[in-house]
């Protein structure tokens, strides 16, 4: 860890303070939607899905922006303070339209945040240690995501099921957030590269060869097979745990996630892309069963460990693959573009899963989850061509 930069460790402790503010929210929201506001499980999904899918769209622009201007911070400082921002709107709401508004102005901060970002990890890390990089900010991002729902648990025990109180409180954590990145970051020179041009015309974007497009195909993939962690709270509730208790469910994902994310992005700096997408996917499959199998809270908890690990294993390996294969001057777009494909599979997959969910049930949503898991794997297996993955 002692050969990456400051830098990173502070864009790692601004996603954990705002990941902490997130997710006292979002641990807590599909049962407010539920149980308060009266919404269906397709409701659920469908607001899960336009907001997760939102904030990946809005990426593409917002990346591309930060490669247009040559500058990072300011579109990060700006994303990160309207979905800090955007956190009243949830205690506010008295409706689910509301409440869609709220989680799509939340996304689109998400949204403006996220490529910039992840670009400016990439221009501050160096390449032989670009993996271990993005492990340890996604583990910092995770463990705020596992400490935001501790806090929502506590509050709730402590304030009697009060959800708009709780989410009052998650404003905090947001706003330190915005003030960390404000004055702790400081923007790497960037040398000029002639006259400015849109990022996204046909010219740069040929630039982006084969094994980039190949990796945005592979992530969309995996939006598909992975559908909203909304429905990962709503199994919980369906085995008797008490309202109060169900962010414990996200609390065990995520601390696997955080746990594993750092190794397993550092193993990525010398392991087969390939071998670790594959195993994803099996760890993924793993989890669906599980998970279809009981509702008992025990069981759950079981498939929702195994689905940190897939987290673990998937999420900071492909924005490596993003990093390794565009050029420096279009990372922000490269994220842009990678993040609408995934974002318009994460909308298509949360949507079919509240379907499936109110149709059929629990268990055949996560059976059609592990369904769609082996048609990826065997796709992976193939079309991956050794040209697509930097094998160590």
């Amino acid at each position: 860890m002692s050969q990456i930069p400051a830098g990173v460790w502070v864009l790692g402790f601004v996603s954990m303070l705002m990941d902490i503010s997130s997710e006292m929210i979002h641990s807590l929201l599909p049962l407010f939607m539920v149980s308060v506001l009266g919404a269906s499980a397709f409701s659920v999904g469908l607001i899960e899905g336009l907001a997760e899918s939102t904030a990946l769209i809005v990426k593409v622009f917002s990346g591309a922006l930060s490669d247009y201007l040559g500058r990072r911070k300011g579109l990060a400082v700006f994303g990160y303070a309207l979905g800090a921002l955007t956190k009243p709107l949830f205690a506010l709401a008295p409706s689910l339209g509301i409440v869609l508004a709220a989680r799509l102005l939340d996304r689109v901060g998400k949204g403006i945040r996220g490529a910039p970002r992840d670009a400016l990890v990439a221009d501050i890390a160096p390449p032989q240690v670009r993996g271990a990089a993005f492990g340890l900010r996604q583990a910092l991002d995770t463990v705020g995501a596992f400490l935001g729902p501790l806090l929502a648990v506590g509050l709730m025990l402590l304030w009697a099921n009060d959800f708009r109180a709780v989410f009052w409180v998650a404003v905090i954590p947001g706003l330190m957030a915005v003030a960390l990145l404000l004055f702790g970051i400081r923007e790497p020179e960037r040398q000029e590269q002639g006259k400015r041009s849109n990022p996204i015309r046909r010219a740069n974007l040929t630039r982006l060869g084969a094994p980039y497009w190949w990796v945005v195909g592979i992530g969309a993939v995996f939006s598909l097979a992975r559908f909203s962690e909304a429905f990962l709270v709503l199994r919980a509730q369906q085995g008797g745990i008490p309202a109060a208790l169900v962010p414990l469910v996200m609390v065990a994902m995520n601390l696997i996630y955080a746990v594993s994310a750092y190794p397993l992005g550092k193993l990525s700096d010398r392991m087969s892309h390939t071998r670790l997408l594959a195993l994803g996917l099996l760890v993924l499959i793993a989890a669906d069963l599980v998970l279809a199998s009981n509702e008992h809270w025990a069981v759950v908890i079981a498939g929702v460990a195994l689905w940190g690990v897939h987290m673990g294993i998937t999420q900071g390996l492909l924005a490596t693959m993003v990093a390794d294969t565009a050029p420096a001057d279009l990372r922000g777009t490269a994220y842009g573009f990678f993040n609408l494909m995934s974002g318009i599979a994460i909308l298509v997959a949360s949507g079919v899963a509240g379907l499936l969910w109110d149709h059929f049930g629990a268990s055949f949503t996560f059976h059609a989850g592990a369904a769609f898991c082996l048609v990826a794997l065997a796709g992976l297996a193939w079309r991956a061509k050794p040209a697509a993955f930097r094998t160590r």
